[in-house]
């Protein structure tokens, strides 16, 4: 008997020192931070996350100006799916080191992880746009569309049909209704890149007949990216437009510059436009586009269009979330624009479109 109470005794005080060293251990002070970093980052890339945000947490409380530490511990919580708190760690890093790259290509890659990720899966969408002008006779143009979308494994697609309505003024007044049935996604290739195929038809004579259009990105280091790709029109003839790009996420801005090349009987026209958007939060932001020279940067609705000679655009446009199922966008815009040599008009756009969230993951 007595020896039993001894090994109860003896077994109590194993397990307060035990206790008492894990607690001496758990407060003990980092006095190495870089050798504990490296320590978190082989506990990341085994995979046990949780643990190694602990450690990260830890060190950052003991070095809250390691930003390096800060960084992982945002890909941590990203790997984990919790994008938004990803998103504010790596924001406060940039408040005090607004041009640290790695925070920059950090904040580029959760971003894009946020939206792949989206808890959305099947939604409709629903847009109205119109385009006008007034010399040398009048032309209102309006489409309105419908369709949805769904996430898919390899990505995000969409299906839907667009309505066309031409009302044209002058000695000869017509107006006429078409239909265009489309397809577009953007599937994941990799990590690293991502491309965009669309696809369009029309019966029509104001829609082109095809539209087609086949654009890859790949993302690059410290927030860089770049795409290139072609679109494709046949109206009475093929039309070909290449076009190359190179974008930069910069703390909460992205800018993009992209060139387009229209290939004519008498020779490859270009253009160019520059892209501002700064983002409010992840999913809102306002944009302005600017743009100078003779190719269009958007895909031709109407085969009048294959006369302009040149144009200097400026466009608007916001996005925002109204409701976690309900997004927003907003946009308008100004041409000046050469329709005959030496001889220009004011045209002027606008649009709204609408996605709403029918399924969720």
């Amino acid at each position: 008997m007595r020896n039993k109470l001894h090994t109860s005794l003896l077994f109590a005080l194993f397990m307060t020192a035990g206790l008492l060293y894990t607690g001496l251990l758990s407060c003990q002070e980092i006095t190495d931070p870089e050798a504990e970093f490296a320590r978190i980052r082989s506990i990341a890339f085994e995979g046990k996350y949780s643990e190694a945000e602990t450690a990260a947490r830890k060190l950052l409380k003991e070095y809250p100006t390691y930003g390096d530490a800060r960084i992982l511990l945002g890909r941590l919580l990203a790997w984990q799916k919790d994008y938004k708190q990803a998103l504010s760690v790596i924001d406060t890093l940039l408040l005090t080191e607004p041009a640290n790259q790695d925070a920059l290509s950090a904040k580029r890659d959760i971003t894009l992880w946020a939206k792949e990720s989206s808890p959305v899966a099947t939604d409709i969408r629903a847009g109205y746009y119109f385009d006008t002008f007034s010399v040398p006779y009048s032309r209102f143009w309006q489409v309105f569309s419908a369709g949805a979308g769904h996430r898919f494994g390899w990505g995000p697609g969409y299906a839907g049909v667009n309505v066309g309505n031409a009302v044209i003024g002058g000695e000869s007044p017509r107006s006429a209704v078409e239909l265009q049935f489309e397809a577009n996604a953007f599937p994941r290739l990799s990590d690293r890149n991502y491309a965009y195929l669309a696809y369009a038809y029309s019966p029509g004579s104001f829609f082109p007949r095809h539209r087609a259009a086949a654009e890859i990105w790949q993302i690059l280091p410290k927030g860089w990216g770049l795409s290139a790709g072609l679109n494709y029109y046949y109206f009475d003839r093929n039309i070909f437009i290449a076009l190359a790009s190179v974008e930069k996420y910069a703390g909460k801005y992205w800018l993009s510059l992209k060139s387009f090349f229209y290939f004519k009987d008498e020779g490859i026209t270009t253009s160019f436009y520059a892209n501002i958007r700064r983002y409010t939060n992840s999913t809102d932001y306002f944009q302005v586009t600017l743009g100078t020279g003779t190719a269009p940067d958007e895909p031709f609705d109407v085969e009048m269009d294959l006369m302009r000679l040149s144009a200097h655009s400026v466009r608007l446009a916001y996005n925002t979330a109204i409701t976690p199922k309900l997004m927003m966008r907003v946009g308008a815009g100004y041409s000046r624009e050469e329709y005959e040599e030496s001889l220009w008009r004011n045209r002027f756009e606008g649009g709204i479109n609408l996605t709403y969230a029918i399924k969720m993951k």
